[in-house]
């Protein structure tokens, strides 16, 4: 599927800004599922100083600077992009337990993880010596143990721990439990945009059962890295098409947020709790990373504006 989205935010100051400088994560990555033909940034004003480079995670970073006095910013990027219908799990994928890639992870090289200390405490990554022995020494699986660290809005916990549990039962593969877990969480949880912003902390979400769909990712992430399995976060966009006899809303669409959990010599498999789906050719990745702060697709610093207003509209439109 080829898609054109149009992302476009609007900032309005109540006063001057005389200086900003900011970062946008607004071009959608090239990887095996996914290939972005073009990506045009239109900033108004425009800035004095613009660039792009890759961050840690491989993700296109734009930085832009404006030295102009302005009360208005709006920046919008046009990307054409192509989705290929295809997954990345095979029968490895399926077959896989849960144990044995959490045994994986930790003993890649001969060298257990650093736990952190919620982990060590919880006693969560506990293991038994009859379990199966190292199957992968990949640099894959050894880069894939940085999603096991808890990161700025995902802390592994026991109540996360307790959450999951039921879902990863003894010796299940793991595509099947993450799969469990991802319907639980579409199941018990209401998506209520109203109830979270950007800094409601996880146990909030977990606590009340409601969220968004940076909530749901995040709680997912977070509940996997108490048992043990590397799991990242993924911004992007989802197609959403009209009911049938009502004409489509341009502008109407929005940013969308799921996970992906690593699975050795399968590669990273994508889970969608917000809508209880495996992401296909209708989810456009933006970027990845360990949380939403890795991933961010607009933020920097203004000196001066006073109050501000905010709006953002995005449009996913599927090409012939």
């Amino acid at each position: 599927m080829k898609y054109r989205i149009t992302h476009s935010t609007h900032y309005h100051y109540s006063q001057l800004v005389g200086l900003c400088q900011n970062e946008a994560r607004l071009r959608p990555r090239d990887f095996w599922r996914q290939q972005c033909h073009s990506c045009q940034f239109d900033i108004v004003p425009q800035p004095g100083d613009f660039n792009e480079r890759s961050d840690y995670f491989g993700n296109n970073v734009a930085y832009f600077a404006i030295q102009q006095p302005h009360q208005r910013l709006v920046v919008t990027v046009v990307s054409e992009v192509t989705v290929f219908p295809k997954h990345s799990r095979d029968d490895l994928a399926n077959t896989l337990t849960w144990e044995q890639v959490r045994l994986q992870l930790q003993e890649v090289q001969g060298k257990p993880l650093m736990q952190s200390q919620n982990q060590q405490q919880g006693g969560i990554l506990e293991q038994s010596q009859s379990q199966n022995p190292v199957l992968d020494f990949s640099d894959d699986l050894q880069d894939a143990k940085l999603y096991l660290l808890d990161s700025p809005m995902v802390v592994a916990s026991a109540e996360l721990f307790a959450y999951a549990q039921s879902s990863f039962q003894p010796n299940r593969p793991l595509v099947q439990a993450v799969a469990d877990l991802m319907r639980r969480i579409h199941v018990d949880f209401t998506y209520d945009p109203s109830f979270t912003t950007i800094a409601t902390p996880l146990s909030d979400v977990l606590h009340f059962r409601r969220g968004v769909c940076q909530d749901f990712a995040h709680l997912a992430i977070g509940c996997l890295r108490s048992m043990g399995i590397a799991a990242r976060y993924v911004s992007g966009y989802v197609e959403t098409l009209p009911e049938p006899g009502k004409q489509r809303l341009v502008g109407a669409d929005a940013s969308h947020a799921w996970f992906a959990v690593f699975i050795p010599q399968a590669g990273w498999v994508e889970f969608d709790p917000t809508n209880n789906k495996l992401p296909f050719d209708q989810h456009i990745t933006l970027a990845w990373g360990r949380d939403y702060t890795d991933v961010t697709p607009l933020k920097g610093i203004a000196f001066g504006g006073g109050q501000h207003t905010l709006s953002v509209s995005v449009d996913v439109l599927r090409l012939a």
